[in-house]
């Protein structure tokens, strides 16, 4: 049997490799023998990981594709790739099993296809994806990986390009530019937040389109989508936003659930996806089509090693709430406190774009040029503040922070217009949109971000005052167990 056999291999090989590689990950075994299983079934699985539990998993996920007959498409992110090629295939290999990996869809001949998501996108539309099973690590970033496949921003050049393609339609196509343009420039939200555009701001520009065939791409595309399944906006292009009077603004469109575009992806195949999702998530496996959609039939919890020392939280009673008058005073007063001594590096991590350049500026006035904002280049008492996505894509990057201040939870705001959509559809569905989407995806990327605090002697200061004046926040008190209560601060 497949999952014996794998079981065999990859016990024979972390013990040729030594104890100290089986103990990097304690669940090797458990997720080559669930992964075995589902490919010689070919049913569905979900394996949840701890966040933050690193790609050490990644050997008990390959064995069994190693040893597996199946023909499988393996989606990886760009990292995991790299990693894949340069460490875990010299890696088998040394250990006598043979992974031939056909980089983007090939022939139906390639047992094994590697691909982005990009070319599953491809592979999907084009037909060529058969019957293979799919093998889908790092699933949690599958929905917004999707999502940005999928989406479509037309600038002014494709304005262009479909002026001259029917010269006729030039005049309204002007006319429609400079009214969308109007509507940007007078956007409450000035240059920092997106336009939301309802079907009726569009719907001259989609029955001016009905009238000129061919259209030209991307906007053959764009007036195919549309409707309820597909958020709008505009929004100022990052480099236009301070130069002045110049206006340069696009269109953008993505849809609100990918999958539900991808009909039948999953069926009448096997399918295996790992993720990394906070105990309470139900991102991958919601009621009915909620998130992704993807029902398992076999659903495991892996959890990482136990944790040693609790993690010290600076969370005081009684925080202004976010929407406060004096809550960007409250930020700059503590954050002050918390840096004053420190000779390691500080992160501070606000996704609120006014409040963390306000933020920036005013601790820059106090602590001179170790402030910096979202430089992988800080000094080693640095202060870092920046977006929660931009840590989680550098943290790798960066030295380990001796503390993370969390200068607002990372609760996807509703003034993000994918957001607002997403929420508005739960919404007609009567669903608790708030802690079905919008909680857990938040405690998941609070759990990736604190990973490097773990064992380091780091802190976590949390100020936002939710934490404390909401029913919700002893859920995000919960996913950081175990942990211990700092009621105040030492002197420096």
């Amino acid at each position: 049997m497949l999952e014996a056999h794998a079981h065999h291999q990859l016990k024979a090989l972390l013990r040729r490799e030594g104890r100290r590689s089986q103990d990097a990950w304690p669940h090797q075994l458990s997720l080559c023998r669930l992964v075995a299983r589902s490919l010689r079934r070919c049913d569905h699985t979900l394996v949840r990981l701890t966040p933050g539990s690193g790609p050490g998993w990644l050997l008990g996920l390959l064995v069994p594709l190693a040893l597996s007959e199946a023909s499988v498409a393996l989606v990886l992110s760009p990292g995991l790739r790299q990693r894949l090629l340069e460490v875990e295939l010299p890696r088998l290999a040394a250990a006598g099993l043979a992974l031939p990996c056909h980089e983007g869809p090939g022939s139906e001949g390639a047992r094994l296809w590697l691909l982005s998501v990009e070319e599953l996108l491809q592979a999907w539309r084009g037909g060529t994806l058969g019957g293979r099973q799919l093998v889908i690590p790092e699933a949690e970033q599958l929905d917004a990986r999707l999502r940005a496949g999928l989406a479509m921003r037309l600038v002014g050049a494709d304005w262009d390009r479909l002026a001259r393609a029917h010269p006729a339609a030039a005049p309204a196509l002007a006319e429609l530019h400079g009214r969308l343009s109007r509507q940007v420039m007078a956007h409450p939200g000035g240059d920092r937040r997106p336009l939301p555009l309802a079907p009726e701001d569009e719907a001259p520009l989609r029955q001016l389109l009905g009238l000129f065939q061919p259209l030209p791409e991307p906007w053959q595309r764009w007036q195919a989508s549309g409707g309820d399944a597909w958020v709008s906006w505009a929004a100022l292009e990052a480099a236009c936003q301070h130069q002045g009077p110049a206006l340069v603004w696009s269109l953008h469109r993505q849809p609100l659930e990918p999958l539900h575009l991808l009909n039948g992806l999953f069926e009448g195949r096997g399918a295996v996806l790992v993720a990394e999702l906070a105990g309470s998530s139900t991102q991958l496996t919601g009621n009915g089509d909620a998130g992704l959609g993807f029902i398992p039939n076999v659903c495991v919890d892996l959890g990482d090693t136990p944790l040693s020392d609790p993690l010290p939280v600076y969370a005081p009673l009684r925080q202004p709430l976010p929407n406060s008058p004096r809550y960007g005073e409250h930020l700059l007063d503590q954050c002050r406190r918390l840096v004053l001594g420190q000779a390691g590096l500080s992160l501070i991590l606000i996704d609120d774009e006014g409040l963390r350049l306000s933020l920036t500026s005013g601790l820059a006035a106090e602590f001179g040029s170790r402030v910096v904002h979202e430089s992988s280049t800080a000094e080693s008492n640095g202060v870092i503040c920046a977006r929660w996505s931009w840590w989680l894509d550098h943290q790798g990057l960066l030295p380990l922070p001796c503390q993370i201040v969390v200068g607002l939870l990372p609760i996807a705001s509703l003034e993000d217009p994918l957001t607002a959509a997403q929420v508005l559809a739960l919404r007609r569905q009567g669903r608790d949109w708030f802690r079905e989407r919008l909680l857990p995806d938040g405690l998941t990327r609070l759990q990736l971000a604190i990973t490097g605090l773990r064992g380091q002697g780091g802190r976590l200061a949390i100020l936002d005052g939710r934490l404390r004046g909401r029913s919700w926040g002893r859920q995000v008190l919960g996913a950081l167990e175990p942990w211990v209560n700092l009621r105040q601060l030492l002197p420096p």
